[in-house]
């Protein structure tokens, strides 16, 4: 096995370990106001959403994990029969591994071999040419591409890149030229407002934020490391949360998605609260594929859509783009950011009051 086949299994076994089922995440400051009359039918409730000219049923989706090895070719095809089964988007691993040898190409294509109608997004890093990146599109025949940015993973990783000035620029060409939907994504660290209006200017549309609170890269590359400790660094960046608030100013100007520390249904639907068109789930697909199999994990799927559409009910809305209407009312670390960075937090407390206003006015529109 090469290098990076060794480092694509390392970082499966190491997530694996380091996974935690209920770790505290900053949605668990985020509260729903109860409104005790939800006024809706539950077989009223869709599901659907629609980003980077995709239609998706459902609102969560397989993110980017693994390939480039016999071990995470298996993994690839487990998670492609749930996708396929359950109709559910998926992201590969990074292609690099392919890129760099072609013999571990079979550990990627499986992926759309195992479910040749479903909706795949190749991934690919920052530091890859427009070149790599059509291939990376071409290998998978994937209706969108993920650009991942991991700057904190590179500089921990022994063998990592080192130089980033180079990666805005092709972000750009790739946005430009490779000819499917491209979504920038974050790697667990999150990302600020400055970072968001950063990929506007170069005509990014759709971004996945990708914060802190699930597969910790900044831990599992010092677990790595054979030297120099970095576990001080296995902290660093923005939640998930976070990031969608400094994200909240874009939210008719692009197209915002969520990862990152997202293991439940309710954090589902916080993170849509918060703006988020769909959310990625990577360390609990991989936790649930290699602890459970592929039959059990196809189970959790459906039970988490039927709780999707029982919190839509309870809050009285009939798909995602109604919850933000919803009132959310925060508790630190939340309200700290928010005085920090300036983000009208008090706003989200009283959103309901939006939805009646926004009748109102359709109704006087209507009636002149």
């Amino acid at each position: 096995m090469d290098q990076i086949g060794r480092r694509k299994d390392e970082h499966v076994k190491l997530a694996e370990k380091l996974y935690q089922e209920s770790s505290p995440n900053d949605f668990d400051a985020i509260r729903f106001v109860h409104h005790s009359l939800p006024q809706i039918k539950q077989s009223e409730v869709q599901l659907g959403t629609s980003f980077s000219k995709l239609h998706l049923e459902t609102p969560f989706f397989i993110n980017g994990m693994t390939g480039g090895s016999t071990k995470t070719a298996a993994i690839n095809r487990d998670l492609a029969i749930v996708a396929r089964e359950t109709n559910l988007a998926m992201a590969t691993g990074s292609i690099n591994a392919a890129i760099k040898n072609e013999q571990v190409k079979p550990s990627f294509q499986i992926i759309r071999k195992m479910n040749p109608k479903g909706v795949v997004f190749a991934n690919l890093g920052a530091e890859h040419s427009l070149e790599n990146a059509k291939i990376a599109v071409e290998l998978l025949q994937a209706q969108a591409l993920q650009i991942h940015v991991n700057a904190p993973q590179e500089l921990l990783m022994a063998e990592g890149e080192r130089d980033f000035s180079h990666w805005l620029e092709n972000i750009e060409k790739i946005v430009a030229h490779v000819g499917v939907p491209v979504i920038v994504k974050e790697v667990g660290f999150g990302m600020s407002r400055e970072t968001i209006q950063q990929l506007k200017n170069i005509g990014v549309q759709t971004i996945d934020v990708s914060g802190r609170g699930g597969t910790n890269f900044a831990a599992i590359e010092n677990e790595r490391r054979a030297d120099q400790n970095y576990s001080f660094v296995q902290e660093w960046g923005q939640s998930t949360a976070i990031s969608l608030l400094e994200a909240a100013s874009y939210k008719n100007q692009l197209e915002i998605l969520a990862s990152g520390g997202i293991k439940s249904p309710m954090d589902m639907i916080k993170a849509y609260a918060l703006g988020a068109k769909a959310v990625g789930l990577s360390g609990q697909f991989l936790h649930l594929i290699l602890s459970r199999g592929v039959n059990e994990t196809i189970k959790e799927v459906e039970s988490w859509k039927e709780s999707l559409k029982t919190l839509l009910t309870l809050l009285g809305r009939k798909n995602i783009s109604e919850l933000e209407y919803t009132d959310l009312v925060f508790y630190d670390p939340l309200v700290t950011w928010c005085q920090a960075r300036k983000i009208d937090w008090h706003f989200y407390a009283e959103r309901s009051a939006l939805k009646k206003t926004d009748k109102q006015v359709k109704r006087n529109v209507a009636e002149k």
